[in-house]
């Protein structure tokens, strides 16, 4: 029970922005969980996919561009974090499967 509770607070505060995807990475070193393993790829990869577009969205302004980076990244960390709630491992839409792949050093 206590092993399950420790993997779902990891897996939660990987959501609570990239310094607490990289907090949840550092929680997850020694007693690994495959829970947290999971939401803790996913956050930081949606985390690193909205700095990644910002910073290039702030070289070419588009307010509409801007609208769609927003939405879509509420809506995906929406997904996310709900799942890491709710203890499912839902992947989130589009991108999940490859932030498993490409995350693999997130032990």
């Amino acid at each position: 029970m206590e092993s399950e509770t420790s993997g779902r607070t990891t897996a939660i505060v990987a959501y609570l922005t990239m310094i607490g995807a990289l907090i949840a990475i550092t929680m997850n070193a020694e007693p690994k969980h495959e829970f947290a393993r999971f939401h803790t790829r996913q956050a930081f990869g949606l985390h690193l996919f909205f700095l990644g577009f910002a910073i290039f969205l702030s070289q070419w302004f588009n307010e509409y561009a801007w609208y769609g980076l927003y939405i879509s990244y509420i809506v995906l960390w929406g997904y996310g974090f709900i799942g890491a709630l709710q203890n499912k491992k839902l992947s989130v839409p589009l991108l999940g499967s490859y932030f498993q792949k490409w995350f693999t050093f997130i032990n």
